[in-house]
This record gives structure tokens, sequence and C-alpha cells, in this order.
């Protein structure tokens, strides 16, 4: 079957005239709606009366009774015969209500999303004055019989000739004039690459720049759409590079760093070498909490200090615990830190997480418990979700004191002819530097948990290959390398303890392509289903254990002197200026 728009031209036409569409003949007859073929015993105006009390009745007695159940600590699943007929009438009523009122909804918003007259602008304001066009439908299997198809002027032919190339430049005017907001073209076309196009191209046409060298194709954009990103016109190419084998707790590693920072890669991976060579690496995890922190206000300080002790005393964490865990099945309260300042009150909650990072998970076990508290201490004034004693994204001691995500700590014992022979430096020259440099040098600068090398460089570059989120590298940068001498001296006792590294293996940019494909080399992809948790736990540990390549490496070239050296061999473009510039 051919479905198209046939313009029909009238008799005066003439032949250079374009035709114009052909007026349809009014019926008095309204078109079939879904809802039609509902065939009730009652009136119509009494079922949605009698169906709408039901929902609205069922609805009110299982809310109330699940209510009663958490505040007497009733496991939810317990349920009598009356909730269960409860549970019964408002899933008829909602299929019911669905079937009425749903199925007319879902088909005008198909048919307005995928129609080409939506994107007419010049259309629509005309609307009013002009008839709506003509559609013919050729039935091959009719002996070419035509149909016709009029439309009503509400209703708009799910005809899908926006594909053509003219239907693009159609779209792209729209949007480059304004009358077309870009954020809406993946909802509105249903092609999310389409739609990276068409932003694309009115980009460069509303600054007059080229975005050559920015890749659209390869690149999967139905997997961003709603979690990663948005208004996207192409992707960033990053290189990723190999650091290892990183030997830790008895098991072999290679470490996928993104970056565009010469030497870095190299650098790591002769600590790896170095890590390998005297045994390995041992990692231990210290703590495993992600937290969240809302602001709440009162009349009195004395009213805030209240729900301070309330929520500090231990006889009420079981009550906290079940409001808070009703939200996931992996979301577990661990416990509850306040301050006070003035009449306002800050609660640190901490929560596990299993294989997620775990920020979203622990703010709706946070937005139950304040809806709780609300019914306890009704004049509590909630001001904020977060209140930055979280902290998310930025330095700050309670992290480093108190920690966030995974505290980890990870050590090596390196031998004296690996310090010699690999790393091209001497014992007590790595002693003395980490000394003046990671705790002293830190000090005089004011340091916030900074006592190191450069930590942040190989967590920027293990996070955006595993897709974490690259803006916590603030918090998870945090680290203190140890450095002393071991075995009489001979030998190097290297440490970095991590007490704030924010991962995870599910959720977010971890389930992209690329990303998963570097999460999947580490053995940490996805959740784990024997243990939860002990993916993100591994993940974090490897970050650790990649640090202490990192500093190791970069330590001992500073104490050789040979920084600037590798710099200028890894971390310079080998191309000539003045043969890229005669190109261009």
């Amino acid at each position: 079957m051919d479905v198209r728009r046939r313009p029909t031209a009238t008799p005066n036409a003439s032949a250079g005239e374009p035709f114009k569409p052909h007026q349809p003949h009014k019926s008095p007859i309204s078109p079939l709606k879904a809802s039609d073929a509902l065939r009730l015993p009652l009136p119509l105006y009494v079922t949605n009366r009698i169906v709408f009390a039901l929902f609205f009745s069922v609805a009110y007695f299982l809310l109330h009774r699940w209510r009663e159940k958490i505040r007497n600590s009733i496991p939810l699943h317990v349920v009598t015969l009356s909730e269960i007929a409860a549970v019964v009438s408002l899933v008829a009523s909602v299929i019911y209500l669905f079937g009425f009122f749903g199925i007319d909804l879902a088909q005008s918003f198909i048919n307005i999303r995928f129609s080409p007259d939506a994107w007419d602008v010049d259309d629509q304001t005309t609307a009013a004055t002009t008839s709506p066009p003509k559609f013919i439908i050729e039935d091959e299997s009719c002996g070419g019989a035509t149909i016709d198809c009029s439309l009503s002027p509400k209703f708009v032919a799910p005809i899908m000739t926006s594909f053509l190339p003219e239907g693009n430049e159609k779209i792209i005017e729209s949007v480059v004039s304004g009358s077309v907001p870009s954020y809406t073209l993946e909802s509105k076309l249903g092609d999310c690459k389409r739609a990276a196009m068409i932003r694309r191209e009115a980009l460069q046409r509303i600054t007059g720049q080229s975005l050559e060298g920015l890749p659209l194709d390869g690149f999967d954009y139905d997997s961003i759409l709603g979690q990663c990103c948005e208004m996207a016109i192409g992707y960033v190419q990053m290189p990723v590079g190999i650091a290892g084998p990183l030997l830790l707790d008895g098991k072999e590693y290679m470490v996928p760093m993104a970056t565009t920072e010469g030497c870095l890669v190299a650098s790591t991976n002769r600590g790896c070498k170095a890590i390998y060579s005297s045994g390995g690496a041992t990692s231990v995890l210290l703590k495993d909490g992600m937290t969240r922190a809302p602001v709440v206000r009162f009349a009195t300080a004395k009213r805030a200090a209240e729900l301070k002790f309330f929520l500090e005393d231990p006889a009420n964490f079981c009550t906290l615990a079940v409001a808070f865990n009703r939200s996931s099945r992996f979301g577990r309260l661990q416990g509850v830190k306040c301050v006070i300042a003035g009449k306002n009150l800050y609660m640190r909650f901490t929560c596990s997480t299993g294989d997620a990072m775990g920020m979203n998970m622990v703010s709706k076990g946070v937005q139950n418990v304040l809806d709780f508290l609300q019914e306890h201490f009704p004049d509590m004034d909630v001001i904020g979700l977060s209140s930055n004693f979280c902290s998310d994204k930025k330095p700050a001691a309670v992290n480093w004191i108190e920690g966030r995500g995974k505290s980890v700590v990870c050590e090596a014992v390196i031998k004296e002819d690996v310090v010699k022979k690999v790393l091209k430096t001497t014992v007590s020259a790595l002693l003395e530097l980490n000394v003046l440099k990671n705790l002293t040098g830190s000090a005089v600068a004011g340091a916030l948990g900074g006592f190191n090398a450069h930590a942040g460089n190989i967590v920027s570059a293990i996070y955006i290959a595993t897709g974490q989120d690259p803006a916590q590298n603030v918090e998870s940068s945090h680290c203190i390398t140890m450095m002393e001498a071991s075995n009489d001296g001979k030998d190097l006792h290297i440490s970095v303890t991590m007490p704030s590294i924010e991962v995870g293996t599910v959720g977010g940019g971890t389930q992209l392509a690329s990303q998963s494909a570097c999460l999947n080399l580490l053995g940490v992809k996805g959740a784990s289903r024997d243990n939860p948790g002990s993916n993100s736990r591994l993940l974090a540990s490897i970050v650790a254990g990649s640090v202490l390549a990192g500093e190791l490496s970069l330590m001992s070239a500073i104490a050789a002197g040979q920084l600037v050296k590798s710099h200028m061999k890894y971390n310079r473009s080998s191309k000539e200026v003045s043969k890229i510039a005669s190109k261009t």
C-alpha cells in the first residue's frame, strides 16, 4: 500500500502555477476514536464516576495502611485480604481509565510527534484560514482503487516526508529562527542521531563557525538520551592507553587510561613495572558509603537541637532505616551525622549503594526520611536536599576526614635494585623529596587533601575511560603519599591513602559502549550478582593501585632530574608547525 500526499490541480491552474492541496468534502460522520470501542452496561457518565470514586478511595486506603505499617515497623509485603482486594481494585480502575483516556492521548501524541507539518511554522500561523490537505491512499491489492482520507484540522497525518533532505532543511531553518527549540528535536523526531545532525548544522549557521573535525557518525546517540548528555552535536575523540600489568592483591590488571597528556600513561606503566618486579601491591578497603546532607531550619536553635538528638539517638536508627531503605534494595542506611549552625541543622546521611556510585540512590532515601520527619516535626522547614555538607565535587575537610564513597589504602615495598634499575634513582632521594614536596610543600601551600604528586592525573584518566563522573575527581583525588625506608634502609615502603574514591560500575556513563569495554577489561563490568558492591569496591582498589604506580614513577623522575627531559620527549608534538600552517 502506497501512502503519500497527492496535490490536485484546479481547472483554472496554469502550467507554471504550483499545485494546491485538494479540498476535502465535509462529512457529517465524526471520526471514530479508540475509546468508542468500549461497550458499558451503565451510562458512560455513571461508569466514570464509579471508577473515579473507586480509584481514589482504594488509593487513600492503601496509602493510609502503608503509612501505619511504616510507623509500626511492619513489613510492607505482609498484606491482609482487604489490602489484596484494594490492590486488585486499584489495578482494575487504572486499566479502565487508561483504556478510556490513554489510547486517544497516545494516538494524538504519536500523530503530532511524527508529522512533518509540526515543523511548518508558516502553516501553523495560517491554519485558521487554509483548509487541510487531502491524502490519497492507493491500494495496489484493490486494483489501484483510491480511498479518501481527508483529515480534520485537528488531526495531522503521520507521513514521514521529513526524512527527505528538504525536510531536514526545513527543520534546520526553524531551529535557526528560534521557532523550534533545539532541545525538543529528539522528542519530536524520534531519531537521536538525526536530531544531533540537525542541531549541529543549525549551530554552524548561527555561530558562523565550522565544526569540521568533531565527528558525528559512529556513535550510538540513543544510549545517551535522558541519562548522559543533552543537546548532542557529536562526540569528542579521546585516546585510551594501557598501563600494566598492575599486580594488585595477587591479581594482574591492565589499566585503561583516557588522556591527552603525553608521558602520563608511560610514567604510570613504569610504576606498574616497578611494583610488579617487587612482588606487587596490597590494598585494603576501609569504608564504603555515599553521603547526602540536607539542611533544615526551625524557628529556634533549641528546636533544631531536639531533631539533632532524635537523629543521633541509637534507639531511633531502625525507624530511620526503614524509611530510608524502602527506596532501593541496595541502598542501606549506615549512619547520620548532624551539625548545627544557629537555627539550621545539617544532616549528613551515609549509606551503602551496591555497585552504583549512588548519588541518586542516597538522595531518594534522604527524601523518604525527610518526609517521615516532617510528620513528627511539622515546624521543620526543608531548605534544600543538598547543603554542601555532603560534600560533592568540591574540596572539603569533611570528605578528607570522614571519607565519602570508598576509602582505600594501598601499599608496596619496592626493592633497592628496582629503584635503581627501573626508577633510575635512590631510596634516600625519594624519601627526602617526599617530605619536602608532598608533605611540607603541600602544607606551605595550604593544601586540602593534596599531599601527593599527581593523584588527580591518574584518577581523571581512569574515570574518563570507565565512565565515571569526571567532576568527582575533585574529592576522589584526595590522597596522602607516604614513603619510608624498609629492610634496614635498603628498600622503599610507599603507600597512598585515599579516603573518598567515588566510583560505580552501573549507571551513568558506565553503560556506554567504550566505557563498558574498559570496565570489562578490568573485570568489573556491571553489577555483581553474587556479592553486590564487590565490582565497585574492586574498581576503587584498582584506582588506588594505579595512583600508587603513578606517584612512584613521577617522584622518581623528579628525584632523578628527568621530569623536563621526559616531557620534552613524550609530551611534545613531532609535527612541524610550518608544515601544518602550509596545509591550512
